[in-house]
């Protein structure tokens, strides 16, 4: 097994260890590997997509940082059929339903997933 090393700020390893005790891994290197292999598949599920595509984000996000996250939602206009947004204290939840070609979906997930500003981008293909 190789060896990574990573820099992380004292509150993210804060917040690290707290997820580690909640779900029971062992060790943080278990469950950063689950972490990456999760990314992995869903990098894969996507990359496997071709064509029109039909899918549902789900995003949550810093409620404070709601301009931000629209200026990107923005970018995808075109594509985005359904935008339903929610508050919650502290957070903003943007459930969109997008109809696209398989490329630009993986555009707004790979765009949406690098953004700092959004906690989670969950999504599901319908088509």
């Amino acid at each position: 097994m190789e060896i990574l090393s990573i820099s992380i700020d004292k509150e993210a390893l804060k917040q690290l260890v707290q997820v580690q005790k909640r779900l029971g891994y062992k060790s943080r290197s278990k469950m950063l590997r689950s972490a990456v292999m999760s990314l992995v598949k869903d990098y894969e599920v996507l990359e496997s997509l071709h064509g029109n595509v039909e899918s549902i984000f789900v995003l949550a996000y810093k409620d404070t940082e709601k301009n931000n996250v629209s200026d990107l939602i923005h970018k995808f206009k075109d594509a985005i059929e359904t935008d339903v947004h929610h508050h919650h204290p502290g957070t903003g939840i943007d459930i969109l339903t997008l109809h696209t070609t398989a490329g630009r979906t993986r555009e707004f997930f790979s765009l949406m997933k690098r953004n700092k500003s959004i906690y989670s981008v969950n999504y599901f293909i319908v088509k």
